[in-house]
């Protein structure tokens, strides 16, 4: 804990060191937003999407817009002074002081930031699918919430198992998302990934992808696939902001290559993009 740096709201504080409300809307119903940036050597990568991002969870969530000023002070005082060389950013932004029940005061929003160096991923890893089901016509489909208790058991279901990312279906029997990434398949040779209609968070890296390779000539397609389509794709990839485009080496015990010549490609077209700027 003592190498995460934290500033909530124009201070820094320690991580173990009270700095919110009991009754802060985020700590009592999960009433919040955040987003997560990869640092490299001390910058943000694609910090203009992230808070764009943002704004759209903070809008879904019906809670008044955010102060970028704010947040980028905030990053600004966490990265300042001993540059983290590969890492964490996140920014979070919750309702405020608030009852003990679902209402709202009408209460200044609560503005964290924080970073803490990451260790860089690994060359691949194992994900393993899970029982429960994304909602994709919930209200907070595709945000990115504060409200993360089905991720964290999801993904204990995954460490469980020698995993390190759990997958999600939706409720209509469709690949969704994992826990913190977006899931591309190679079937048939072609890559493809879940639409945002099934209820998938637009990952920034997700994004970027999609844009990269049709810049590149490089096909990508967005249509809805079965949960079961991973038993039998040739390759599988996760895209998200720490991991970039990472490939998966076992589906539920069944082995892949990692990287298959498709993801390869991939990662190609997201280091030869990504290296030309931090904030594309």
């Amino acid at each position: 804990m003592t190498d995460i740096r934290v500033w909530v709201d124009g201070r820094l504080v320690g991580a173990d060191t009270p700095a919110v409300s009991a009754v802060d809307h985020g700590v009592t119903v999960g009433d919040g937003a955040f987003e997560t940036a990869k640092i490299d050597q001390g910058v943000p990568f694609a910090l203009t999407r992230h808070l764009r991002r943002f704004d759209r969870t903070i809008a879904g969530l019906g809670l008044p817009p955010a102060d970028h000023d704010r947040i980028r002070q905030g990053i600004a005082a966490v990265l300042d002074g001993d540059p983290i060389g590969f890492g964490r950013l996140r920014f979070t932004v919750t309702g405020g002081c608030g009852p003990l029940g679902s209402d709202r005061h009408d209460s200044e929003l609560t503005h964290i930031v924080t970073a803490v160096p990451h260790d860089r991923p690994g060359r691949h890893g194992a994900v393993v699918t899970v029982p429960w089901v994304r909602n994709e016509r919930a209200p907070t489909a595709g945000l990115k919430t504060t409200s993360y208790a089905d991720n964290v058991i999801a993904l204990a279901r995954a460490k469980e198992h020698g995993a390190l990312e759990a997958i999600f279906g939706n409720t209509r029997g469709e690949l969704c998302e994992a826990t913190g990434s977006n899931v591309f398949v190679a079937v048939d040779g072609a890559v493809r990934t879940p639409p945002l209609d099934s209820g998938c968070l637009a990952g920034i890296t997700r994004e970027l992808l999609l844009e990269w390779c049709a810049a590149d000539g490089v096909e990508v397609v967005e249509e809805a696939l079965p949960l079961d389509v991973l038993a039998r794709a040739d390759e599988v990839f996760l895209t998200s902001s720490i991991k970039d485009v990472f490939p998966v080496s076992t589906v539920d015990g069944r082995p892949l290559a990692a990287p298959g010549p498709l993801t390869a490609r991939m990662q190609q077209v997201w280091s030869a993009a990504a290296a030309l700027g931090v904030d594309p």
